[in-house]
This record gives structure tokens, C-alpha cells and sequence, in this order.
């Protein structure tokens, strides 16, 4: 039986594919054929990632997970998408589950794990379930004193382990085959419920070892929700009415610069994004003038408080964590209309003008680009923004009901966009991709090209 878990849609599958084969220059490859149950451990790794709604796993073929992608291949449903560097992979795993939700990579022991990790950091820091497989040493050179290839020449194999302890929330070393079926069902479920990526090592040679416990069908799997405290909810909210129910001008703001996209931009009250000194226009004005504010998730770094030179007051703000949802919906049925600060932005307001036409020959300019950029968005579009100055220009565009927007806001590296980017349209087929990169990352960029380039992507 398979369950899907979270914001997830069902796979498509094609109908032809070779058994056991890898993708042949970067294509995605499909094992339509219907295999009996094998008791191997990587065919329960493959259904768990199917029942969760990852259709397709990004690799970087290498000797310790040859076995682990023919297994990984073999199942109905996994598309196996093979990129250029591991680094890359890391960045398209990023984008796959900004779109679907949830997604896996899979690299090589050590070598490529390290080059990885860079990627998963910066998945970490934005909340982004990955699921990072690594091929490991045999099972066999656990205990020994044996010096392995891809490895900086000595006999410690935990070293891999202990760089992922900073960048996932959990991690699983599989050498034995006795608690396999217990640390991939934790490892995938602490991903789900902390939304963070987690780490998964396997042993290069256990794939193909049959084993009792993978001889039936797993049982179903399943998340409990989280339970609210109730009498600590009916507390804060309690002290949040009285609050914010006193106050003249108050203001709910959603959208700081990494939120953009998450609020729909046609919504009548909204006001656009605050940034402090770099926010939308008039938006500032209303709310550092407010005299109560209620954030809702916010982030407050020295990027999104522009070098922390925010004017606002601690004592006049109500700070919402990311997870805290029930609260947010248990206060806005005792909140009282208030549409004062609404009706002060709109004796402010003043619509923008058109940028004037470039003359014949005259060098580009960033309004006027952006003035046609604009033209372009709709629905149909999700709009991928690299680190550096698209970040601030990109802010200005108004998103049409539907179109999306992702950047990395809080880890800001150079090159995440190419090939988030590739997985964001691998997961979402029917939007097309405006890419905003920065000039410098086009040759850190280029390899992740190819991949967007041989896998047929739609993007601009």
C-alpha cells in the first residue's frame, strides 16, 4: 500500500525503460516493468522514497552506489536523473523539493559527499527535506585497519558522518542489515516531520544481499501531527488579543524579502514586501509607524534587516514562530477589524510610472528590463533568483496569482540557482523557469547547464 505524505503529487510514469542500466547521457530513465517484491534492502529504500512522492532521484554515478542506483532504477515510479558534479546535484535536490515537497540525491562515499554538503547546508538553512543517500564502504572494512580510494588516505570512515552532523537532523549509517528497515523509516520520517535533510549511508555491497526482514511488504507509512498544548494556545492567544485589540494602527507583516511568493500579491490588503530601507514602496512608512506589529515567521538576520538597522520596537511586536500555525489561526477569529494602517498606505500610495523608452543604441537599463520581465510573468512561470543583485530587483516584480518565486535567502550561494532551477522543473513540468544569475556564476554554473540542457528542461 502506498501512502503519500505531504504537499506531494502522484508520479507519472512512462512506459519504457531498460532493467538495470544507468541513464545514458543524463536522460531520465524508467523502469516500467513489473518486478516481483524483492528482498533486498534497496527495494524497500526505493518504496519508502515512492510512497512519500519522490519520482525522481538525482545522482552522480560512482563505485560505492552502482548497486544501490540499479536497485534504485528498478523500481516503478523512480526516475533516476544523473548530473554532472555532486555539488549540483545537492543544488537540483534544493530546487525538486521547493516545488514537490520532498526529494532525494544520491552520491559516493566521502569524495562526493564532502562536495555535496555544501548544497545540503544550504537546504538546511531553508527548512528543505532532502534525503541525501551516500554509497559506503563495504561492510566488510568496518573494524579494519584498511585505507579506502576517495578518502584522504586514512582509516577513518566516520569522518563523512560527523560533517553531516552539522547540516542534517539526522543520520543513519547503514552496515548491517538487522536495523536497516528502522533507520531509513526514521531517517525519512525526521525529514518530513523536522523538514530538514537527513543523511543515509549505505553499505556499497548490502543492496543485493537478500534478508527475512524485507521478504513481506512493509506496513504503511504514516506521521502522527503535531498536538498544540492546548491551555499554553489559549494563553498566548489570550495576551496576543488583548494586545493587539488595544492598539490604533496595527499591522500583520508576512512578507519579509524570504517570504516572497508565499503570499498571494493580488490579495487586496496586501502591501507589498518589507525590507526596511530597501522595501517595497510606502511599505515601510506603515509599518514602522504602526504601534503594534505582528510577524508572522519572520527570519530577522543581517540580510533581511539590511545590516540590522530596522526601525522598529521590541516591545511593540508580537514574533510568531515558522511551526506555531495553530496559533496564527485560534487569533485571527478573536482579532477586531482594524483597517486603519490599510487606509494609511492608501492616502500614501502612489502608483509607479512606466520607465521611459531606451533610445536607438542607448545601453539597457535595469528598469527597463525589468519593465519587460514583468510583461512576461503569469501563472504558468516560477521565478528562480540567484544571490548577489537580483535578490533587490527581482523584490520590485508582482507575482500573478500562481507564479512562483524561490531564492536562498538565508545561505545566498553563488551558483544555487542553475540547478535549483533543474529540479524545480522537474517537479513542476507545466511552469517555465526565468532564471536571474549573476555573471560570475556562469562557469560554476555551466556543468548544471548541461544537465538543465540533456534532461529537455523548459526554462528561460
Amino acid at each position: 500500500m502506498d501512502t503519500t505524505i505531504g504537499p506531494v503529487e502522484p508520479s507519472t510514469i512512462p512506459s519504457t525503460a531498460v532493467i538495470g542500466t544507468l541513464p545514458h547521457n543524463g536522460f531520465v530513465s524508467t523502469l516500467q516493468t513489473s518486478l516481483p517484491l524483492c528482498n533486498a534492502f534497496d527495494s524497500t529504500l526505493a518504496r519508502r522514497l515512492v510512497q512519500i512522492g519522490v519520482s525522481d532521484v538525482f545522482s552522480v554515478p560512482g563505485d560505492f552506489n552502482l548497486t544501490l542506483l540499479d536497485h534504485l532504477l528498478a523500481k516503478p515510479g523512480l526516475n533516476l536523473i544523473d548530473c554532472c558534479n555532486e555539488l549540483n546535484v545537492g543544488y537540483v535536490a534544493d530546487g525538486f523539493v521547493r516545488s514537490r515537497g520532498v526529494g532525494a540525491c544520491v552520491v559516493t562515499f566521502t569524495v562526493r559527499g564532502r562536495s555535496v554538503i555544501n548544497a545540503i547546508a544550504g537546504a538546511y538553512s531553508e527548512n528543505l527535506p532532502v534525503i541525501c543517500i551516500v554509497g559506503g564502504p563495504n561492510s566488510n572494512d568496518y573494524g579494519t585497519n584498511r585505507i579506502l580510494h576517495h578518502t584522504i588516505g586514512l582509516p577513518d570512515f566516520s569522518q563523512e558522518l560527523r560533517c553531516f552532523q552539522t547540516v542534517t537532523c539526522y543520520q543513519a549509517v547503514v552496515n548491517n542489515l538487522e536495523d536497516a528497515h528502522e533507520l531509513i523509516d526514521n531517517a525519512i520520517s525526521t525529514a518530513l516531520k523536522e523538514s530538514k535533510p537527513v543523511y543515509i549511508s549505505v553499505s556499497c555491497n548490502l543492496p543485493a544481499i537478500p534478508h527475512p526482514t524485507f521478504s513481506r511488504e512493509p506496513v504503511p507509512f504514516s506521521i502522527s501531527p503535531r498536538l498544540s498544548n492546548q491551555m499554553g494556545l489559549e494563553a498566548a492567544v489570550e495576551a496576543a488579543v488583548e494586545f493587539l485589540n488595544k492598539a490604533v494602527k496595527p499591522v500583520l507583516v508576512a512578507v519579509m524579502p524570504s517570504a516572497k511568493g508565499l503570499v498571494p500579491e493580488n490579495h487586496p490588503h496586501f502591501i507589498g514586501t518589507y525590507w526596511g530601507a530597501v522595501s517595497t514602496a510606502f511599505c515601510a512608512e506603515i509599518v514602522e509607524s504602526a504601534d503594534a506589529y505582528l510577524f508572522a515567521g519572520p527570519i530577522f538576520n543581517d540580510y533581511s534587516s539590511v545590516g540590522y538597522s530596522l526601525f522598529l520596537k521590541r516591545e511593540k511586536a508580537i514574533i510568531v514562530q515558522p511551526e506555531r500555525v495553530d496559533f496564527l489561526r485560534a487569533l485571527s477569529k478573536r482579532l477586531k477589524r482594524n483597517a486603519t494602517a490599510y487606509d494609511n498606505y492608501h492616502r500614501i500610495y502612489v502608483p509607479e510610472g512606466h520607465p521611459l523608452k531606451c533610445e536607438p543604441n542607448e545601453p539597457l537599463k535595469v528598469n527597463v528590463l525589468f519593465h519587460h520581465i514583468q510583461k512576461m510573468l503569469s501563472s504558468d512561470k516560477a521565478v528562480i533568483v540567484e544571490t548577489g543583485d537580483s535578490w533587490f530587483n527581482c523584490q520590485k516584480l508582482k507575482l500573478p496569482e500562481g507564479c512562483g518565486y524561490e531564492f536562498q535567502m538565508q545561505y545566498g550561494s553563488i551558483g544555487w540557482a542553475v540547478g535549483a532551477t533543474l529540479g524545480y522543473a522537474q517537479a513542476a513540468r507545466n511552469k517555465r523557469m526565468p532564471g536571474f544569475l549573476k555573471h560570475s556564476t556562469s562557469e560554476a554554473a555551466k556543468s548544471a547547464y548541461l544537465s538543465v540542457e540533456r534532461n529537455c528542461m523548459d526554462y528561460l
